[in-house]
């Protein structure tokens, strides 16, 4: 990607004028993007963006500069222009690149690159067909069709040069149902870190079908009631609530700064004793892995609470600095364009003892939330919020009735301690995350769960 040479030279400049670290960031990726409404192609995209990003620290003070010219001149211009912002006497340090490369764990078969666009639109067609033909009702449905090849090369001052190649795919179907002027959407979005042979290993037609039972199914629900009451989270992207609720809390980003509830709590009892939370990037092929992070450092199974108690936060290298403690392979950026730090990437609860049935027949009345659409969370207090595209009404123990409109309002802290019961029936969805360090692939999932008590917002008084 680049001259070993080279990079050994922006390095060097890098340190000219007293910084103590140095990392190059070299990308090459090369994207394709389709939408279809009702069939028919409204656009597509394909493209390849290619850069470079340089970072220095001095102690905890860090400087980034990006550029897509590389030529050699700009880069060592651009470099030495950066170093001088982080003025102190020059250190003498050796450089080793003779660190052993990681070899690629996520494999891919079919890269996108390689696969016809009529192959990726018989595809999209196939999700479309099934969606439209499973009820009249369906007025319309929009495909958008993703890939990526994202070859990345980390080189720093203390010895890392790896390369990772990260093929993805994804396809989010959205499907409208309307009738006497009311309308309701349904929405689905398998994806993988695979080549097209995903595809061979999922049913992309009920997929379709999927996404267009939702929107039917809340067509014709009622209004959800409002109250606190518990609440059933099924398996799956529900656990884009504790993405959201707890995760973005445990990230260095926010931790180092002593603004997360989570800040100072290592060791402590913070969940109930039925919750264990985790972080994956190394899952073989799941959308939020990678086989070495964006600073070079491979990707782990990081344990962040077991059975309550706080074990670990996610740690990248900078903030890694600031709590003395060392990263986790958790240092994650959008493109070159980004300098790094710390995201999630598959966070989920681990598996408990319940079955989804007994969950649901112990709970007297409630709220069964199925698919969670998007939420926001205040990772100072903890205080989030969470709309849900299918829920359902709870009543003695059994699902009652499909209800639309449902919120989830509450406190990462208190939702931690007051989740009673987990289930076995661990899944995990595929989505992205918007934060500092721009937009990321993410995974997020859970077994069913129960919390005991959360605030439901809705219509009417239950």
């Amino acid at each position: 990607m680049l001259n070993k040479s080279i990079i050994e030279d922006i390095l060097y400049a890098a340190l000219s004028s007293g910084g103590d670290f140095a990392e190059v960031f070299i990308e090459d990726n090369f994207t394709t993007e389709i939408s279809t409404v009702g069939g028919n192609i409204e656009k597509g995209m394909s493209g390849r963006d290619y850069g470079v990003g340089i970072r220095i620290f001095n102690g905890l003070n860090s400087i980034y500069a990006y550029t897509n010219d590389l030529s050699k001149d700009n880069l060592i211009k651009i470099t030495k222009k950066a170093s001088k912002a982080i003025k102190e006497n020059p250190k003498n340090i050796i450089i080793n690149f003779d660190k052993v490369v990681i070899p690629n764990l996520h494999e891919h078969k079919l890269a996108p690159s390689k696969i016809a666009l009529s192959r990726k639109l018989e595809l999209m067609e196939r999700a479309t067909s099934a969606a439209k033909s499973y009820d009249d009702i369906i007025s319309q449905v929009t495909v958008n069709y993703l890939d990526q090849e994202q070859n990345v090369l980390v080189a720093n001052t203390e010895g890392v040069f790896v390369e990772d190649k990260r093929v993805r795919t994804r396809m989010l179907i959205n499907v409208a149902a309307e009738d006497l002027g009311q309308m309701e959407t349904g929405y689905v979005g398998p994806g993988a870190l695979m080549g097209l042979e995903f595809y061979d290993t999922i049913d992309i037609e009920e997929y379709g079908r999927e996404a267009a039972r939702i929107a039917k199914t809340m067509l014709y629900a009622d209004y959800c009631p409002a109250g606190n009451m518990p609440v059933v989270v099924d398996n799956g992207f529900g656990g884009l609530m504790f993405h959201e609720a707890c995760g973005h809390s445990l990230e260095a980003t926010s931790v180092a700064k002593g603004v997360s509830v989570f800040a100072n709590k290592m060791g402590e009892k913070i969940a109930s004793e039925v919750v264990t939370l985790i972080d994956d990037g190394s899952m073989t092929n799941h959308w939020g892995s990678l086989g070495v992070d964006d600073e070079g450092n491979k990707t782990q199974r990081n344990v962040l609470i077991e059975k309550g108690i706080l074990k670990g936060y996610l740690i990248d290298k900078l903030n890694g600095r600031r709590m003395n403690m060392k990263a986790t392979g958790s240092g994650r950026r959008q493109s070159y364009r980004f300098s790094p730090t710390s995201r999630m990437t598959n966070t989920y609860i681990d598996n408990g003892e319940s079955s989804k049935e007994e969950i649901i027949a112990n709970t007297e009345y409630g709220l069964f939330a199925k698919y969670i659409n998007a939420g926001s969370v205040n990772p100072a207090t903890g205080d989030f919020n969470f709309s849900l595209s299918e829920a359902y009404l709870i009543k003695n123990g059994k699902i009652y009735k499909p209800v639309k409109g449902a919120t989830l309002i509450g406190n990462g802290s208190k939702i931690l301690k007051d989740v009673d019961m987990v289930g076995n029936n661990l899944k995990i969805g595929q989505g992205y995350c918007f934060s500092t360090s721009g937009a990321i692939f993410i995974g997020a999932g859970q077994p069913t769960i129960r919390v005991k008590s959360m605030t439901v917002g809705g219509r009417e008084e239950a």
